[in-house]
């Protein structure tokens, strides 16, 4: 019974999804509007099982496949509050094009609950089941829109990818078990601190196991699919995308690597620290040349990337902090500027230009507030929580000794805010193309209003968010 109430969030998200699923089969066409109803209330209840567990005492269960710590607790939280924000967000966009409604919110709790799962996993087969959950979810959820060829496009693009990611991630895996002889991931640190023999194999393994986890955060070398699935995906599964699944990959990066190989740490750093340069180079400079938002947004993906990864490259529980606080505050932030495109996006109409954006302050003064915060947090200008995630990250890779790296990040910063100030620029600085003004619903403006008053009053009391980042990892 104790293993049972460690994962009672997760049991009720999984029976609730396949409850919504299976009513979603006798549903007529204009009772479809219950799927999204359901699904919202299936997060929350989910939300308030998760949050009662912050504070609790860290617990191994499953025999030794499944914990709760303070690190999964709160990022559960954050993961199922996200994803109600991205279906708020989404709901009038799916009905508009018809996209198969029940199917999006099915997908999308099944892909909450292996994030979850991956949250939690203290074991290598564990974490692996828990992204496979998340994968084919996000594959299927890319491929809804079937009437548009883009989308079925970037779905294949997006699987055949992933699969050759998850090989790669399960290879690894295999390699580290067949050099320690466990899947646990304490059991693995402390076979690699009692021989230096084993780590020869588990090095191996470590490569792999990097190789999958950079193709998973979208981070340079591995980034080709983010932009083309972006920009091919509907804009609801984009928001999905690049919103909690970062947070998710973050959790299962920690996991992977401090829980289970800090005896390589001096290996694995290397690596990130490459990683995450080539990634703030890369993304910024290629977000510059782009007319396409979500494009635009996607490389800015990659380049933030880079700045999450540099708290992990400072191997210190400051430095996992920071990350941990850089990775929710992307998520949210995201998810305010995915919600702005969503409702531009109406009748038909695709929001994917940079001059779809002209005049936006005009047309629709919170919308064009919105995406300013937006803009603002992900350029890391001050008040905005942006700025202290940026400085937290940057703080702790200077201390780790990797000087070398925050200066790349500083000047990656500066160049980034050009694109990010220019789409400022646009809303309020030029005539709109389209005249008509934007009208959105009740409670879609009070979930753009939240998000972006989150964005100033975290910025301003960061501590709100950084206590609890510092908790997981006293």
């Amino acid at each position: 019974m104790d293993n049972l109430q460690i994962a009672t969030p997760e049991i009720f998200l999984l029976t609730a999804t396949c409850v919504v699923l299976i009513v979603g089969l006798f549903l007529k066409p204009e009772q479809r509007e219950l799927n999204y109803w359901m699904a919202q209330v299936s997060l929350v209840i989910t939300l308030i099982m998760a949050s009662s567990q912050i504070g609790d005492p860290a617990q191994i269960a499953f025999s030794g496949a499944y914990g709760i710590d303070t690190m999964s607790a709160s990022l559960k939280c954050w993961i199922l509050a996200i994803v109600f924000g991205g279906f708020l967000y989404s709901r009038d966009y799916l009905s508009e094009r018809h996209i198969a409604r029940g199917e999006y919110y099915t997908l999308g709790l099944f892909g909450t609950a292996g994030m979850m799962i991956m949250v939690s996993a203290t074991n290598m087969l564990t974490i692996y089941l828990g992204l496979e959950l998340l994968a084919l979810s996000l594959y299927a959820m890319v491929a809804l829109y079937r009437s548009n060829s883009s989308a079925s496009e970037a779905a294949m693009k997006y699987f055949v990818l992933g699969a050759l990611a998850s090989g790669m991630l399960l290879y690894g895996i295999s390699m580290i078990y067949g050099a320690t002889g466990t899947l646990h991931l304490n059991a693995i640190n402390e076979a690699l601190a009692a021989g230096n023999e084993r780590s020869v194999g588990a090095r191996f393994g470590l490569v792999f196991v990097i190789v999958g986890l950079a193709f998973k955060l979208g981070a340079v070398p591995f980034h080709m699919w983010v932009p083309d699935i972006y920009d091919g995906a509907p804009t609801s599964v984009t928001l999905f995308i690049s919103t909690a699944p970062k947070i998710a990959a973050f959790a299962m990066t920690i996991r992977l690597l401090v829980d289970g190989l800090p005896v390589l740490h001096a290996d694995w750093q290397q690596m990130l620290s490459i990683l995450a340069a080539l990634s703030m180079i890369i993304g910024n400079l290629v977000a510059i040349a782009q007319t396409n938002i979500k494009r635009m947004l996607a490389y800015s993906t990659i380049s933030h990337v880079g700045f999450l990864l540099m708290g992990i490259v400072g191997a210190s529980a400051e430095g996992y902090s920071a990350s941990m606080f850089y990775a929710i505050v992307y998520a949210f932030t995201t998810l305010a500027a995915f919600g702005v495109l969503l409702a531009l996006s109406r009748n038909g109409y695709e929001a994917v230009e940079l001059n779809d954006l002209a005049g936006l302050g005009k047309r629709n003064w919170l919308l064009g507030l919105v995406m300013m915060l937006a803009m603002i947090s992900l350029a890391g200008v001050p008040p905005m929580v942006g700025f202290y995630a940026k400085l937290s990250v940057l703080r702790s890779v200077v201390d780790g000794g990797y000087m070398w790296l925050a200066i790349i990040g500083v000047v990656m910063s500066v160049i980034g805010a050009f694109y990010y100030l220019r789409v400022i620029k646009l809303m309020f600085f030029d005539e709109p193309i389209i005249e008509s003004d934007i009208e959105t619903a009740t409670d879609v403006s009070a979930g753009l209003a939240v998000n972006g008053l989150a964005l100033v009053v975290f910025g301003i009391m960061p501590g709100l968010i950084m206590g609890v980042c510092l908790a997981a990892f006293a």
